[in-house]
């Protein structure tokens, strides 16, 4: 090849194109040792793969190596060329100050259109280290150059980083815009790299706008593509950290950084991404409660930061490790001196992380009994509640509400609870998926807590009480949920989910390889979230606002029991025969222990182990005493309302509601809404899974024109079938809850799994439901007091009633409960009278006494 031949020329553009072939390419181009010109530009293309996608240190080398011979071949634009992919290959290793002189020396060598290219990566470079205005002014300067060269990939880049910058800086229009203009350019060039790039700017541009369904199936897109082109994408793992945390996806966010900081260390790459990745962690590490993680990860990317010479970024570490501090219960008079020092500091660096720094300092300031200085600081948080997507503006106006308590008054702090929650509704009712919906929950916690506060300290009354804990509580199940829309692929998924775990279960049974399907059935569970997640909400509207009239009304000669946790206290609010009265009662996590000394006992009968009676009964008097304390309750049937970490309590185990109607209700409106709904069709469903359901041929008998479903008919699709839109569906098939991911909470049937995803696509769901085996009533709190599990998936679908277990049983003694309670059916009583009832058929031995015990009626 000849100096600056067509085919030594197009390897720059094909790194980005096609890399591995711009690899293989430029190492044959050495092979045949070429002259300085060609091999600088063969070096630069290793130097530049190792760079992004390999080795940095090995990049550096092959960089500083075409530089040399850059210098041998005479060509100032070459050699400028090659110092402004070095300088951005030392801005990446850390190295700022040779990164500047390697660019400024490039841009005093080149010339015209070479000009322009060195000034777009000294303008990349300004970006990496957090300089946007300086960036801003060489992309600018770059731009109309590479426009009049007719530069379609250059003038493309130029706009993306243009766009990256204005996001930087709060413009999200703009940057959208920009983003467009790049995004047409690319369609007309073979630069798949770049155009991953652009999706990915899609959905970075789509969180910003406060779209974080589109944000995150965008995301996704561009993962899959850079997937194929076997590029890491580093910063693509930042961003999907920043949209997974605002999503309450936290374990998800911290898987995704660890992969991607483990993946960065065994390639050796970027020190400067490893910094950004480490801060991401440790934002991650935070809103998952691990507390030391985040400081230890906080405090390592600041160090990087500050060596780096990159004050934007170490202001943004300082300011987690601060946060995380104060989270721990750190609070001192110097913590707080330089929270306003730094929240000052990222307000003048354009930081979006501004607000929330000054938040922080009024926080510090409020728990040093700090008054003018906390209020400084919440007034310049406040007003962030003014700008940016519904989700980012929430905590702008809980810094108005803390603001409001700093002055004693209560009604401003009210007004501000409201319209932050009302905010907090407008971004839940734009996500389509179930489990975002309740997580989002998560973001409002504080700002019920504050307003349970002031009614504590102001005598405000237990209706007031009651309603804001309505105002929060299950928000998600009492709206009915958005049908996804028919979608081939999700099926087609779901179908391979079910082959695989099936093939999975019988190679355990038989002791075979089972390393190659756990890995196909994880990416098909990541591939069904995906979908999932990315779905839109169809609606505008977040249901109709609690009425506590219209809950005493409903009630008749019955009780509602609504247990409110307020700062770790349990609050137990009776309401019935036109009032509510309030009790005090333990701590909400004293009531969790107990709960759960309960359920292991329980579930230790079941699997024949030698516990009696009298200390189930024991449990059962303990756990009455920290959930009700001294509260009062009159003759008549019995709705308890319990905080989502107390849902799984065996409520029939309690003295005073053993030989009541009792039902679990995740909400006094999901209750309400529940007793609205009516059957639309007059159809019974049995299912018999294998090795269980032994009531199902009794109860086929005793109904006479049940559809069954056994014996290799009770397939999922099936199943969905039959159960759609019928008035009562029985599943006798094992249940498995999933507390890593409740969406794949499951009944196992005849082709394997059918998980909560599966009984979401259901057009109307059944109108009340039987799950007679283990397991399959487990719901995870989310998001505060919201749900996750197949009960939970099927309440804002229509079902009025479910009868499920939240601990294992024994497949023997469920058969005359089941029996028992069918009867009830029959006889026209609710699932929670009926089984009431079939308790009190049950023989006296301690197995069927607490096989009773542990199953509860959830709903109307």
């Amino acid at each position: 090849m000849t100096s600056g031949s067509v085919g030594v020329a197009e390897l720059l553009p094909l790194v980005f194109a096609r890399p591995r072939e711009a690899l293989d390419r430029a190492r044959a181009l050495l092979a045949a040792e070429p002259g300085p010109y060609d091999a600088s530009i063969a070096h630069q293309v290793i130097g530049i793969w190792e760079r992004d996608f390999g080795e940095l240190a090995r990049g550096l080398s092959h960089l500083r190596r075409a530089r040399a011979l850059a210098a041998r071949s005479r060509s100032a634009d070459r050699e400028a060329d090659v110092l402004a992919a070095l300088g951005v290959a030392y801005v990446h290793a850390g190295r700022t100050r040779e990164s500047l002189d390697a660019l400024s020396r490039g841009v005093q060598l080149a010339s015209g259109e070479s000009l322009a290219r060195v000034l777009f990566r000294r303008a990349y470079a300004m970006w990496v280290l957090g300089r946007y205005g300086e960036a801003l002014a060489d992309v600018r300067r770059a731009l109309p150059i590479l426009r009049r060269a007719g530069d379609v990939i250059w003038t493309a880049r130029a706009l993306t980083l243009r766009g990256t910058l204005c996001l930087a800086m709060g413009s999200a229009e703009r940057a959208k815009s920009d983003f467009a203009a790049a995004e047409r350019l690319w369609e007309t060039t073979g630069q798949e790299h770049d155009k991953a790039i652009a999706v990915e700017n899609r959905g970075l541009a789509a969180f910003r706008s406060g779209d974080l369904p589109a944000a995150l199936y965008h995301l996704a897109a561009a993962e899959r593509r850079f997937a194929e082109l076997g590029t890491p994408a580093y910063v693509l793992s930042i961003e999907r950290c920043a949209v997974l945390l605002a999503a309450g996806l936290a374990r998800d966010a911290v898987r995704e950084t660890d992969a991607a900081i483990a993946r960065l260390d065994r390639l050796g790459g970027a020190r400067s991404r490893r910094a950004e990745l480490l801060l991401a962690a440790a934002r991650a590490a935070a809103a998952c409660g691990d507390l030391e993680t985040a400081i230890a990860r906080a405090g390592a990317a600041y160090r990087s930061f500050t060596r780096q010479g990159r004050e934007w970024w170490s202001a943004q570490a300082r300011s987690v490790l601060l946060q995380t501090r104060f989270a721990r219960g750190e609070v001192s008079g110097r913590w707080a001196r330089e929270a306003g020092a730094l929240a000052t500091r990222l307000a003048e660096l354009g930081s979006p992380d501004a607000a929330q720094a000054h938040l922080l300092a009024g926080r510090i300031a409020m728990a040093l009994g700090r008054t003018g200085e906390a209020r400084v600081q919440l007034a310049a948080a406040a007003q962030g509640r003014f700008r940016g997507p519904a989700f980012a503006r929430v905590d702008g106006w809980l810094a108005q509400a803390l603001l409001a308590e700093t002055a004693g008054n209560g009604k401003e702090v009210f007004a501000a609870c409201h319209r932050g929650l009302d905010l907090l509704d407008e971004h839940r009712m734009t996500l389509g998926a179930s489990e975002l919906r309740a997580r989002a929950a998560g973001q409002g916690a504080e700002l019920v807590t504050l307003a349970q506060r002031v009614i504590r300290r102001e005598g405000g009354g237990p209706r007031r009480l009651l309603e804001w804990s309505e105002r929060w509580r299950a928000h998600a199940l009492a709206v009915p949920s958005p049908r996804p829309p028919a979608d081939p692929e999700l099926l087609r998924d779901l179908t391979a989910f079910r082959e695989i775990s099936s093939r999975l279960e019988a190679a355990r049974s038989a002791g075979g390889p089972v390393q190659t399907l756990r890995r196909e059935q994880a990416r098909l569970e990541r591939e069904i979230r995906a979908h999932t997640l990315a779905a839109n909400g169809s609606s505008g509207v977040a249901g109709p606002r609690f009425d506590v009239r219209e809950l005493l009304g409903r009630l008749g000669d019955g009780w509602l029991v609504e247990l409110v946790s307020v700062d770790g206290e349990l609050r137990v609010l009776v309401c019935g025969r036109g009032r509510v009265r309030e009790y005090g009662a333990g701590r909400l996590a004293e009531a969790a222990l107990e709960a759960d000394h309960a359920c292991a006992e329980l579930r230790r009968l079941a699997y024949g182990g030698d516990v009696g009676l009298g200390l189930l009964e024991e449990c059962g008097r303990r756990l009455e005493e920290v959930l009700f304390g001294g509260a009062v309750l009159g003759e008549g049937p019995v709705v308890v309302v319990p905080p989502g970490r107390l849902h799984g309590v065996p409520w029939a185990l309690l003295p005073s509601l053993r030989d009541r109607a009792v039902s679990v209700s995740p909400s006094a409106q999901v209750w309400l809404r529940a007793g609205r709904l009516r059957p639309l069709e007059d159809r019974v469903v049995l299912v018999r899974g294998a090795g269980l359901g032994a009531e199902v041929p009794s109860l086929a008998a005793a109904y006479g024109s049940a559809t069954v479903l056994e014996r290799g008919e009770a397939a999922a699709q099936r199943v969905l079938k039959e159960i759609d839109g019928c008035r009562v569906a029985h599943i006798a098939a094992h249940g498995a809850f999933r507390a890593d991911s409740p969406m794949f909470s499951s009944l196992r049937l005849d082709d394997g799994p059918l998980t909560v995803h599966d009984l979401e696509r259901l057009r109307r769901a059944p109108h009340q439901i039987i799950l007679s085996a283990c397991d399959a009533g487990r719901l995870e709190p989310v998001g505060g007091d919201e749900l996750l599990g197949l009960a939970a998936a099927l309440l804002p679908l229509g079902t009025a009633g479910i009868v499920a277990s939240c601990v294992p049983v024994n497949d023997d003694a469920v058969v005359p409960l089941m029996i028992a309670l069918h009867d009830g059916l029959r006889r026209g009583l609710g699932p929670a009278a009926a089984l009431r009832d079939a308790r009190a058929a049950m023989p006296p031995d301690p197995l069927h006494q607490a096989t009773g015990w542990s199953f509860s009626a959830i709903g109307a």
